[in-house]
Order: structure tokens, then C-alpha cells, then sequence
């Protein structure tokens, strides 16, 4: 009955911004041609949007940035090792990347939205829990985790970008 309870006391445009972010999701899942610099701002947005979450729920606490921070870390040197985007191809005609479909988006975007969700009907319901260090790091942690997640696969966008251009000519 809770649950159902939290359904019906959230409001309509959380859906809405819900549905508009699987059909984001979904269109990661094809293959398609993307500009470098949309590969590169995506991942920082959503690196914002996760501090947002962070500051917007706990303010200025040291203990949930310093969770955000390392998890956006750990989660970058994680993914770019163990996670590649395989398959990406840069085209210095087009100057575009060709990137492969992926659910990876996807995940990592409801991951962050079910973060989002689960602390704010949280704190809705428990406005101390704002106050409690393991939780308030337990988020951090998890914001920065997906964060960075999100982050890696676009720094191994541009890297895949970097390496295929054509190095300068020297004068």
C-alpha cells in the first residue's frame, strides 16, 4: 500500500521527465553518428545534474561530496578500464564519431533517475534522514558512481576521436 501511496503522491511531471529520459535511453541503443562535442557535454550534464542531486538533497555536507567526488573517481578509472566503448569510429570527413548502439546509456540514465527518485521520496518522508551521514554518503556515492560512469564512456569517446585525427601539421 505504501508504494502505492508514493505513486500517487508524485507528481505528474516526474513521469513525464521519466518517459522523456527512456526514450533518451532508448535512442542510445542505436547506432548512429554524434559530433564530439555532444559526446563530450552529455557526460558533463549529467556529471552536473548528479552534483545537483547531491547539493539539492544534502547542501553542503563535506560527507556526501566527498562520496560524489570519489565515487565520480573510482567509477572513471573503473569504467574506462573494464568498460571501452567498442566499435566507436571517428570520420574526419564528416568530423563525427560513429558510435555502436548501447543499453549502457540507458542504465546509467535510470540509474540516475532512480537515485534521484528514491532520495527525494526519502527525504519526503524522512526530512532527517538529510542529516544522517551514511545515507548522505551512500547517495553521494551511488550519484557519483553512475556519474562518472556516464563521464568514462565519453572521455573513451574522445579519446577514440583523438587518436583516429590527423595530428597537426608542423610549420
Amino acid at each position: 500500500m505504501m508504494l502505492l501511496q508514493i505513486v500517487e503522491h508524485t507528481p505528474v511531471w516526474v513521469w513525464g521527465l521519466l518517459a522523456a529520459l527512456l526514450a533518451f535511453g532508448y535512442s542510445q541503443a542505436r547506432e548512429r553518428d554524434i559530433s564530439l562535442t555532444r559526446a563530450t557535454v552529455l557526460p558533463l550534464v549529467m556529471l552536473a545534474l548528479s552534483l545537483f542531486g547531491v547539493t539539492s538533497a544534502f547542501g553542503g555536507r563535506s560527507v556526501a561530496l566527498a562520496a560524489w567526488a570519489i565515487g565520480v573517481v573510482a567509477a572513471v578509472v573503473l569504467a574506462r578500464r573494464l568498460m571501452p566503448v567498442r566499435g566507436a569510429r571517428w570520420s574526419d570527413a564528416t568530423r563525427t564519431l560513429h558510435v555502436p548502439g548501447s543499453w549502457v546509456p540507458m542504465g546509467l540514465i535510470v540509474g540516475l533517475f532512480a537515485i534521484k527518485y528514491t532520495v527525494g521520496v526519502t527525504l519526503a518522508m524522512q526530512p532527517a534522514m538529510a542529516h544522517h551521514a551514511v545515507f548522505a554518503s551512500l547517495c553521494g556515492l551511488a550519484y557519483g558512481v553512475f556519474s562518472g560512469t556516464f563521464l568514462a564512456r565519453g572521455l573513451s569517446l574522445r579519446a577514440t576521436a583523438n587518436a583516429a585525427a590527423p595530428a597537426p601539421q608542423a610549420a
